[in-house]
């Protein structure tokens, strides 16, 4: 039994979390699978149950987790992960992901490191901003020059098409031109 769990998070105050944990079995995920979850503090303090599933979810009933947490996961598509509601310091530490698939019940353990912070660090929402930003930029600059460069190309076939329009309109003016004298010289000379 393989088990996924994010790096470290660092969440908002006072925000909601979803607490990913995905796994990869040797055996078709089915019944038998039992989700559980746990959570050890930062400071002191004896591990704690957080939430457990097997074939349905069974959130706690009591203790710091009752009614702030909900099953967000899928075992059929191997997902085990959960959301926490309304984090606040007090949910700083470990999480843990026990997955098991008998009879694949060996393997690792997912943990999470949950930093709950009353601001969002400046150089992630300013890192953020500037990816989106960029990219946005980005986009506006390629679809300018991209018209731009459609308009001159247009451009430049109307004066070419105008300009041999003339030259037509030139050589057939002065066709016209040479073949009247000539015209005449052979009206003038069947009249006589």
């Amino acid at each position: 039994m393989d088990i996924y769990t994010p790096t470290p998070l660092e969440v908002l105050n006072g925000t909601d979390v979803r607490l990913k944990c995905t796994f990869h079995s040797d055996v078709p995920p089915g019944k038998q699978v039992t989700v559980t979850w746990n959570f050890r503090p930062q400071t002191s303090g004896p591990d704690q149950n957080v939430f457990y599933y097997h074939e349905e979810p069974y959130p706690p009933t009591t203790g710091r987790f009752s009614g702030r947490v909900t099953w967000d996961g899928n075992i059929h598509k191997s997902d085990a992960s959960i959301m926490l509601w309304n984090v606040n310091p007090a949910d700083n530490g470990t999480f843990q992901c026990h997955v098991k698939n008998p009879p694949d019940v060996g393997g690792n353990i997912g943990e999470i490191q949950l930093a709950v912070v009353l601001r969002v660090s400046f150089s992630e929402i300013h890192i953020l901003a500037v990816t989106i930003g960029s990219a946005c930029a980005l986009m506006i600059v390629i679809v300018v020059v991209v018209v731009v460069c459609q308009q001159r190309r247009r451009k430049r076939r109307e004066k070419n098409v105008e300009m041999v329009e003339t030259e037509c309109n030139r050589s057939e003016k002065e066709k016209l031109k040479s073949s009247e004298p000539q015209e005449a010289v052979l009206g003038h000379a069947e009249r006589v």
